[in-house]
Parts: C-alpha cells; structure tokens; sequence
C-alpha cells in the first residue's frame, strides 16, 4: 500500500532552475477527505504523491484500493463554467478513444466542487509510467523516439478534437489563445484583450509594452496572421509536453499511454497546438538571458523532426499548415505569457514574478532573431517543404 507524504516542506517548480515555496498550500490528508466525500466517498482518504507544479495544488489520494487526482484551484484562477468547459473536452476527447482519465462526477452530475474561494476537481488516475513528472518547465523528450510517439499522439488527439463544436474559451488568467496571432490588427487586438483585464492593464502600465509590442511583435505578428487565419479552427491541448503524458514504459521507445491536464485546452487550430509541443520540449529556454534574448540556449533538432515525423504519420499537414509552422511557433506563447503576468501580477501580487513573465513574452520572441532562434525557423521550414 501507499505511504503518506512525509518529510521536508512542500516545493515545486520555480520560473527558473530551482525549486520555490508554492503559490498555494499543499493538498492535506484532512482537507482531500473532506473534499471528496463531495463525490461520494466514505473511504479514508491520504494523500501519496503531491505536484510540483506551482499554479495549483494538485495531489494523488489514496482512497481504498483506488488511486484518484485531485486538483484545487482558487476561483481567480478557474471556476466551476471554466473547469466544466476543459472537463466537456475530456469527455469528448475519451469518446473518440483517446487515453484521456475520466472525470469523476458528483451524484448532482457536476464534475466541480467549490468551496468558498477554491473549486475542486477530480479524475481517474492516468494508466501507464508518469516518467516526467518531475521535469521542470520546457524538459526536453529522454529520446527521440518519445518525440516520435508524442507526435503521434498529437496527431490523433487533433482528429479526435476536430469536430468538438465548443467556441473559444474567452481570455483569463492562465489561458491560452490565439486571438493576437490571428489578428488583422494585432494592436488594436492587444489593447482590447489587455483593456479587459484589469490587473493585466494596471501591470502593463508600468512596462513599455506598446513600444515592445511595436518592435518585437508586432512584425512576428504580422507575418504569421495572413496564414494563420487561413486555417480552420479547432480545439487543442495547449500545453503539449512530455510531462503531460504518460508512457508504457520506462524505456526510450516507450509509447504514449496516457494524456491529461488540458486546463490550457482551446479553440485554436491543429498548427498552433503542434508549435506548443514544439515550443514546450525542443528549445532550453532556461537558458536564455530573457532581457536581451541571448543565450546558450540549446535547440534539439533531432526532437523537432521525430515529433513532426511521428505526427505526420498520423494526420499529415496541408501545404498552408507546413508553411505557416515556421511563422506561428515564434508567437505561439504570445497570449499565455500576458495571461501568467496577469496571475502573478492580479493573483498572487508577485511583481518581481509579473517581471519574468513579461521578460518570457518578449525575450522568446526576440530569440527568435538571434542565429539559434532563425536557424530553428530554417530548419522547420526545409524540413516540412514537400520533396
């Protein structure tokens, strides 16, 4: 049987190397039994594994003989009509037969439980080896034959979402979009997302950010619409990296065996969720200088080309979708970027973290420019062209 978490204070991912103290209190043996009498347990509850990702507070529960992931969020962060729209996704997703955990529901039929400022939710625990669960933000693939399975997988989860009619989630705090990379003008677009997020505004007061958006963006930007809007929308996973996923194995040509956490799932389009998956494991970004986007930051190539092998296996791309790759993936964090400023400046009143988050939506960008950066975007663009 499972032991209960023992030992020295809670830690979790930081926005850099090291571990940091939490954004929100560590899940209890006390508190996940109180929660999940709310699905209608009666079993002693205790806690055997706790996340290390920071945003939320996030715990494995023994109950019994049963294993189940449960995950608090404050309501600035997510409430019941936002976590319903990601659990109605996994829903549809596991009815198209994807290795998505089921969403445990109430006997009222809800799959959220709110408490005061804090709503829970609960799921299946995910079949297969959690390999990567302890690998910081932007942890490249152990092998490229994960990247390869991991394209795959992409490939038929986007399939399998093609026909999810849900609209676009609107903006919010840790949400990804595509609004501004898809804009015609893509400043007016900027101003009207920032315009109604009042915490975002009153953050970005204090930074330049018309005068960055105009220098650094901006071109990206419009470089990327015209293509972008040209391809048909459709929900995504939106946050596509090795540790969201289990596997069948410990070993380098294991399998994917499991997909979960789509808290950052949208209506984007196939490309932009497949720039995610490459953004998210095949450049070091902890490496890079954010201010002056310089840096050893290596770039694993032979990553990118497994993953878009392995999920053009599945689902090729359309001529549009390979040319507008290598235009999207410099702007495909653009949204999220501003969202998690919004967090740290709105949520939890950490300017100095709002300052790296800011630092991340541009320095990315201006990497971009640098040789690592345009060699990345080359080697994209020759490798989708058709022979």
């Amino acid at each position: 049987m499972s032991s209960p978490v023992t030992g020295p204070p809670h830690l979790v991912h930081g926005l850099g190397q090291e571990l940091a103290e939490p954004d929100w209190p560590p899940l209890t043996d006390a508190e996940a039994g109180a929660v999940l009498l709310g699905w209608g347990s009666t079993d002693q509850s205790m806690v055997t594994w706790r996340s290390p990702r920071p945003m939320s507070a996030a715990a494995l529960v023994r109950l019994g003989s049963a294993t189940v992931f449960l995950k608090r969020h404050h309501v600035r962060v997510r409430n019941p009509a936002q976590l319903a729209a990601e659990h109605a996704f996994a829903s549809h997703l596991r009815r198209r037969g994807q290795p998505v955990p089921a969403v445990l529901h109430r006997a009222n039929g809800q799959s959220v439980l709110r408490r005061g400022d804090f709503c829970y939710e609960a799921h299946e625990l995910a079949g297969g080896v959690d390999l990567y669960r302890d690998a910081v933000s932007w942890s490249p693939y152990l092998s490229p034959a994960h990247a390869h399975a991991a394209g795959r997988a992409l490939a038929a989860l986007h399939l399998a979402a093609a026909d999810f009619p849900a609209p676009a989630r609107p903006p919010a705090v840790l949400m990804n979009s595509c609004r501004l990379s898809c804009a015609a003008d893509p400043l007016a677009a900027a101003e009207q997302l920032i315009g109604g997020r009042p915490d975002l505004a009153a953050y970005l007061d204090g930074r330049r950010w018309r005068e960055d958006f105009a220098g650094c963006l901006l071109p990206l930007i419009r470089r990327a619409a015209p293509r972008a809007r040209t391809l048909p929308g459709q929900w995504g996973h939106g946050d596509w990296h090795p540790s969201n996923l289990t596997w069948t194995s410990a070993e380098p040509g294991a399998q994917v065996a499991g997909i979960f956490d789509l808290g950052l799932a949208n209506r984007t389009f196939a490309v932009h969720d497949l720039a995610i998956a490459l953004e998210r494991s095949v450049v070091a970004w902890l490496n890079l200088d954010p201010v002056t986007g310089t840096g050893p930051v290596d770039v694993d190539l032979a990553a990118a080309a497994a993953l878009l092998d392995g999920y053009q296996e599945v689902r090729p791309l359309t001529g549009a979708e390979a040319a507008a790759l290598p235009f999207v993936l410099p702007v495909v964090h653009l949204e999220y970027a501003l969202s998690e400023a919004e967090y740290f400046a709105g949520v939890t009143r950490s300017p100095a973290h709002a300052d790296l988050a800011y630092e991340y939506l541009i320095g990315h960008a201006r990497w971009f420019g640098q040789p690592q950066g345009s060699a990345l975007l080359g080697f994209l663009g020759q490798y989708l062209r058709p022979s």
